[in-house]
């Protein structure tokens, strides 16, 4: 099944990615062209705007769009166990290696995230809002109550996207820092204005989340500055590639078989950052990308079954 299977009839399909500019877009661009070079003439292809996150399960349920991202998979996996993706599968997940991590002020008298309770006062953190959709904001919030620090008792900065609370606390504008996107750049400056250190969340609050579907992860010492062991922390990787479960089975078919037969197409655009630097984990295994939080449409499960192994072509992506 190494040739593309062939559509007889023009399709339009709508995709729902990130604010535009980032990783979640950029898959869906590459996916729209690769579908859109094997469909027939007439077909349609848009890329509507969104956060990631619970909006684009809701857009989805509600037929507004054809294909959406979430990242990271972990919560698609706890709104699955909470009974909010009925009727939707998955197509495939494209792989980034991320956690929610918390770092902080060296200077704070903290060894884990529930000692933040004592000197909530304080404390301002950078993170991002709880708001029903933003999964940064539902995790950070729901880790730190579990953890027994109050949210109400704390000041926060909020913003929708990394960078903004990054800035803020590399400026020592915050002194807590609770965040995810950890293989960007800025996350090696956070110790521009003065020493930092990084808080487990502590076996209470992975266990909770694990019962649930969210697992944890490690970050190995060495990875940001400071940090002189392994820390355990929340899981926040990868980007799930959901779908309706009526999606047509010879759409999901070429869906999937453009994800896994031109994968080299998005790879290109990383290689110049290394491997665990960057915010797509290349290589991209078909193994891989066929585990995930949701069960795969049929025509999807079929498709990676009948591709296996099969050798890619030698052409090189727009990007190389």
């Amino acid at each position: 099944m190494s040739e593309a299977p062939v559509l007889k009839r023009p399709i339009t399909l709508q995709f729902r990615g990130d604010w535009g500019q980032a990783n979640l877009h950029r898959i869906c661009g590459w996916l729209a062209q690769e579908i859109g070079d094997r469909a027939p003439e007439g077909s349609r292809f848009g890329i509507w705007n969104g956060r990631g996150g619970i909006d684009q399960i809701e857009a989805l349920l509600a037929g507004e769009v054809d294909i959406a991202l979430v990242t990271p998979t972990a919560a698609v996996q706890m709104l699955d166990r909470a009974g909010k993706t009925k009727g939707l599968a998955s197509l495939g997940v494209v792989g980034q290696r991320d956690r929610l991590v918390v770092a902080v002020d060296a200077a704070l008298p903290v060894d884990t995230v529930a000692d933040l309770a004592s000197i909530a006062d304080q404390l301002t953190v950078a993170t991002s809002q709880d708001d029903g959709v933003n999964l940064i904001g539902l995790a950070a919030h729901k880790a730190l109550r579990i953890a027994g620090v109050d949210p109400e008792k704390l000041n926060f900065f909020y913003d929708e996207r990394p960078f903004p609370p990054l800035d803020h606390f590399i400026a020592g504008k915050s002194n807590v820092l609770i965040h995810e996107a950890v293989m960007t750049p800025r996350w090696q400056q956070l110790d521009r204005v003065r020493p930092v250190k990084y808080l487990p969340w502590g076996d209470e609050v992975l266990r909770a989340f694990a019962a649930e579907g969210w697992g944890d992860a490690v970050v190995e010492a060495g990875y940001f500055p400071g940090q002189t062991e392994d820390l355990h922390t929340l899981d926040f990787s990868d980007f799930a590639v959901l779908c309706r479960q009526d999606m047509d089975d010879d759409v999901a078919a070429l869906v999937t078989w453009c994800m896994v037969m031109t994968r080299r197409a998005l790879e290109a655009q990383y290689q110049h950052l290394p491997a665990d630097r960057s915010p797509v984990t290349y290589p991209l295994v078909p193994a891989d990308m066929a585990r995930t939080p949701l069960p795969l449409h049929p025509a999807a499960a079929r498709t990676y079954e009948a591709l296996g192994d099969s050798e890619l072509s030698d052409s090189a992506p727009v990007w190389k």
